[in-house]
């Protein structure tokens, strides 16, 4: 059993290992994600599955199909509400979800349609809200259609630079939802912003490099690419080249 605080922390994780480093340091939730260099997606069942088995507080699933913005098509719809049933079933106990319109709004069709396939689970809408063109309307929004909580860094690069905005944020939402500060949250400003905003609920990631084991290493060859976030570009499947990569090899 985890103490009851004043104060709950939720931790970002993307292992196993780090659910279990994160809630043996106190932390009260999880968010259970993958790719944390684009700000995370959803995480494989096999990883979700076995962090709910091994850890005593609630696990919420992230719910993002891709990096990049939050504006999704119909595909992309489908696979998130596949997500959303997948995640239940190997036990979530909530999904964290955000879709915006073109203009910036709250995309409540989607919105409602993720709520709707996500119940009884609890739903919190994730910072995509700090790229909405306006604080108190998504807020109002979401709170229209019964959302739980909201994580937002009070659409600033970090917590510690919205603050201002999350304190107005906690007094317009009083108990209809939970704001959920996150956003470059540490040991050095965690007091400071909850004393500053009245939030009751942190988001931390807590991170720290390890080095591989790996003995034997190749120089040269990457698996990955150098990547720069930039919530509006993506990279996408160019059929133009693969037809010519087909063309030439065939």
């Amino acid at each position: 059993m985890q103490p009851e605080r004043a104060v709950l922390v939720e931790a970002c994780v993307d292992s196993v290992t780090s659910s279990r480093h994160a809630v043996l340091a106190g932390a009260g939730r999880l968010e259970v994600c993958a790719n944390l260099v684009e700000g995370g997606v959803t995480p494989s069942l096999g990883m979700l599955a076995t962090i709910r088995e091994r850890v005593p507080v609630p696990v919420h699933a992230l719910i993002r199909p891709r990096g990049g913005d939050f504006l999704y098509n119909e595909d992309e719809m489908a696979v998130m509400l596949r997500d959303i049933a997948a995640c239940r079933g190997a036990g979530a106990d909530g999904v964290v979800i955000g879709a915006l319109s073109t203009l910036g709004a709250v995309d409540r069709e989607i919105t409602r349609r993720l709520i709707d396939a996500a119940r009884p689970l609890t739903v919190t809408f994730h910072r995509a809200f700090d790229l909405a063109r306006d604080a108190g309307e998504a807020l109002e929004d979401l709170v229209a259609l019964g959302v739980e909580r909201v994580l937002t860094s009070g659409q600033a690069g970090t917590a510690e630079a919205g603050m201002a905005m999350l304190a107005r944020l906690v007094s317009d939402a009083g108990e209809r939802i939970t704001i959920l500060a996150g956003g470059g949250i540490d040991e050095g400003n965690a007091a400071r912003i909850v004393r500053e905003t009245g939030v009751r609920e942190i988001h931390v990631g807590g991170g720290r490099a390890v080095p591989s084991r790996m003995a034997f290493r190749r120089d040269g060859v990457a698996m990955g690419k150098p990547y720069q976030p930039d919530e509006y570009r993506r990279v996408e499947t160019d059929p133009e080249r693969v037809r010519a990569i087909v063309r030439e090899v065939d």
